[in-house]
């Protein structure tokens, strides 16, 4: 299933996270990943394995133009000249000719150099290496601060977002710019599968609890990145596609909300 972005290129909605996985299993997981029908993927330069997702990639057999990729520019590369040449250590690094999707990690607000560090992707744009551009872990007020001083807008905004932490404002937000919110953490790292209210939709639907959510995440209309790297899981995270959630149980999933924040609050870190 693959949604529309303000630019008018179309992204799948359903992708893999490789956050963590370790160098030595990333090539591994990309043919198994690819194997199941994953064709996006999301990686960061912070996660050490750019260029184990490529070489995966590369090595699949399939077409380079049917495999979607997101990476990030971390933290200490932001700033205009510092971005374009962290871009391209990401190029040469993945080494696929180009990158499908690339955001600015965090906003990192005490350093306030994330609208040069904008100029930069807008560059990087016009000339081809990226073919589209979106931010991560996005405050509204981040996010409009850039929609008002720049040329093109985000694309997406990749934040934390589970049913314990549904993100209504930052949703909110992101629809009015047109930018589509991407989930990442989709499954609250499984810590909270054992909710009743996501057991008893398991039960109701004949489907695991992890399915449950992801299936949740598409019917809202955010990109989903779940991660894994086990081939049984990869499988199960994909099968969301043969059933619906009703009204009822879309309601019963937004009372899970706890306003449960995992990782580090986008206004302090970085």
């Amino acid at each position: 299933m693959k949604l529309t972005l303000n630019n008018g290129n179309q992204i799948e909605q359903l992708g893999l996270g490789v956050y963590k996985v370790a160098q030595s299993a990333a090539v591994n997981l990309m043919r198994e990943a690819i194997e199941v029908g994953y064709r996006r993927i999301d990686t960061a330069a912070l996660y050490a394995n750019e260029a184990e997702v490529g070489q995966g990639i590369r090595e699949s057999g399939i077409d380079r133009e049917d495999i979607f990729v997101t990476t990030k520019i971390w933290n200490d590369r932001q700033g205009y000249n510092e971005s374009l040449k962290a871009i391209d250590e990401s190029l040469s690094r993945l080494d696929l000719g180009y990158i499908d999707m690339l955001l600015i990690h965090w906003p990192s607000p005490a350093q306030d150099l994330y609208l040069d560090t904008w100029k930069a992707f807008e560059k990087v744009l016009a000339e081809g290496k990226v073919r589209n551009i979106g931010v991560s872990n996005f405050q509204p007020a981040h996010l409009e601060r850039i929609v008002v001083n720049s040329e093109i807008k985000p694309t997406i905004n990749q934040v934390e977002l589970h049913p314990f932490f549904q993100q209504a404002e930052v949703r909110a937000a992101n629809a009015k710019n047109h930018v589509l919110t991407e989930a990442w953490s989709p499954l609250a790292r499984a810590g909270k599968n054992d909710s009743t209210i996501l057991q008893e939709l398991a039960g109701e639907t004949e489907k695991s609890a992890s399915q449950v959510i992801i299936r949740w995440h598409l019917q809202l209309g955010n990109l989903v990145i779940p991660k894994t790297t086990h081939r049984d899981r990869l499988e199960e995270n994909f099968n969301v596609f043969d059933f619906e959630l009703s009204d009822d149980q879309m309601a019963r999933m937004a009372s899970l909300e706890e306003g449960l924040r995992m990782g580090p609050n986008p206004d302090e870190f970085g």
